[in-house]
């Protein structure tokens, strides 16, 4: 959960870099793509703990 959350603030601070600084826009878009991929990386997870039995 930690690695998401990590994700999900890199992703923030990026995609308002991209925002604010006007010739920065590809950080906007890799800030959309960290973002994405936190979400993925969340699914995989819930899924992969869905799967095992509890203790």
């Amino acid at each position: 959960m930690t690695l998401f959350l990590l994700l999900i603030l890199i992703a923030i601070v990026l995609g308002l870099i991209g925002v604010v600084a006007a010739s920065l826009g590809y950080l906007l878009v890799i800030g959309v793509i960290v973002f994405l991929a936190a979400f993925v990386y969340l699914g995989l997870r819930v899924r992969h703990n869905a799967r095992r039995p509890p203790r």
